[in-house]
C-alpha cells in the first residue's frame, strides 16, 4: 500500500506545481496542498500496516514450519 500513498503525494505535488507555475487559481493550490498535507498521516498508516502485516505472515509463517 506504501507506493499507492507515495504516489498519491506525488500526485498532489506535481499538480501543485504545474498550479503555482500557470498562476492557476489559489484554490486549486490550497486543494493540493491540502491534500499532500492530508496524506502523510495516510502514508504513516499504510507504512506501519504494511511493518505490521509483515510481522504477522512471519509469525504465521514460522508456526507452519515448525511441524
Amino acid at each position: 500500500m506504501v507506493p499507492f500513498a507515495i504516489a498519491g503525494l506525488a500526485a498532489f505535488v506535481i499538480a501543485g506545481v504545474i498550479v503555482w507555475l500557470a498562476n492557476g487559481p489559489d484554490s486549486w493550490l490550497d486543494t493540493c496542498i491540502a491534500g499532500f498535507l492530508v496524506g502523510i498521516p495516510g502514508l504513516i498508516t499504510m507504512i506501519i500496516h504494511d511493518r505490521n502485516r509483515k510481522r504477522r505472515r512471519a509469525i504465521t509463517h514460522a508456526r507452519f514450519t515448525e511441524n
